[in-house]
């Protein structure tokens, strides 16, 4: 891809859609596109910034920064990944580099600002660990405030599970814990996080403390993502390993227990398959999820009432191995990133029930991994 001059697009009402790639295979970093809200066009800006494999980007709630992970085993000689920050241009897409710090662990996969932006937290895969990276207002990293290896006995898929595997973290919503899935463990981690100096403890039950391993899932689930409702009730679990969706119903104090366990695949698929992402789109009613394998984004609807699911349809990502989506803010559009196929694939949502139609390719770039819509104005 060719890097656009800074006055090749005006900028107009829309968003820019910030891609996050493994740069093995021809890629070199994050790529932009303008996004026409209107119309759903996708506009190439081109490489945003080079970067090694940036395989998870999130921006801030300015708008002006964007961090990514550096999905690698080693960052200046020691066994850990990376973390980047950058300064956001809006007319140009460009991302100017900030600066760069370790993760805290091997192969870090995923990140996410604390409820205040003052913190990131970091999930790293390999490393079986997670980190909380202090940020300042200007984007500048520091070295990482608190890291905590994840702790458990190991789940029963031998290849996968041989030890803890952080593979998601976020802040609680009134910013008190830190909930981390654990791929290896079959758990959802739920550890205090201490939002004033940036520190993340317990993940041991003791006697008379509370339960970090609170929210279990079934042996052999691997959980990867995690999306909540708006109003803190439900949690939604995706498990890589047995793609299926698992609802957890905030029973007390933050502490959720499982009521619902559910097949994202259709009935009769057989073949290998790992899900990867989940979302909840902007009116609550539906979730979606993605199936490597069987190539496919699933619709569920979700009862307001119980947070239960019902399966509404299974509709092909357009293209192989469909790693992760993204949903307009709008809820209008649905971009699905197929990684092995090198392409983006939109579809528009129906509002009242859900469903994906594809509007088809709309991008072609080297293993898309992470999607990330930024509004523009």
């Amino acid at each position: 891809m060719v890097l656009l001059s800074p006055g090749a697009f005006a900028r107009s009402a829309g968003y820019i859609l910030y891609v996050g790639t493994y740069t093995q295979g021809g890629s070199q970093g994050i790529y932009a596109y303008r996004f026409d809200e209107q119309t759903g066009r996708l506009s190439s800006l081109g490489l945003a910034s080079r970067t090694e494999n940036p395989s998870f980007v999130t921006v801030d709630r300015s708008g002006k920064l964007l961090y990514a992970v550096n999905e690698v085993a080693k960052y200046k000689g020691a066994a850990t990944g990376a973390v980047s920050s950058f300064s956001i241009d809006p007319n140009s897409g460009k991302l100017e580099p900030i600066n760069q710090v370790a993760s805290g662990g091997a192969d870090p996969c995923y990140l996410a600002l604390d409820r205040s932006g003052k913190y990131l937290l970091v999930a790293n895969y390999t490393g079986g660990t997670v980190a909380v990276i202090p940020v300042a207002g200007d984007g500048h990293l520091s070295e990482a405030s608190s890291v905590l290896k994840n702790e458990g006995p190991p789940g029963p898929v031998k290849d996968r599970q041989e030890g803890p595997h952080a593979h998601f973290i976020e802040a609680s919503a009134r910013n008190r814990f830190a909930y981390v899935a654990d791929l290896g463990l079959d758990r959802i981690l739920i550890y205090q996080f201490d939002a004033e100096k940036g520190v993340l403890t317990g993940g041991r039950s003791t006697a008379g403390a509370r339960d970090f391993f609170s929210a279990k899932l079934a042996p052999g689930t691997g959980p990867r993502h995690i999306a909540f409702s708006a109003d803190g009730k439900f949690m939604y679990v995706i498990g890589e390993l047995d793609s299926t969706v698992t609802v957890f119903r905030n029973a007390e104090n933050e502490t959720y227990r499982a009521i619902q366990k559910i097949s994202a695949l259709p009935a009769g698929f057989a073949e290998k398959n790992t899900a990867a992402e989940i979302a909840i789109h902007p009116s609550g009613r539906f979730l979606y999820t993605s199936n490597r394998g069987d190539n496919s984004i699933a619709v569920f609807a979700i009862d307001p009432t119980s947070g239960r699911l019902t399966l509404v349809e299974h509709v092909s990502s357009g293209g192989q191995t469909p790693r992760n989506f993204a949903i307009v803010p709008d809820g209008s559009r649905l971009v699905a990133a197929n990684q092995d196929s090198g392409n983006l694939v939109e579809f528009t949502i129906d509002k009242s029930t859900g469903r994906l139609t594809s509007e088809g390719e709309v991008a072609k770039l080297p293993s898309p991994v992470c999607l990330v819509f930024l509004r523009t104005e």
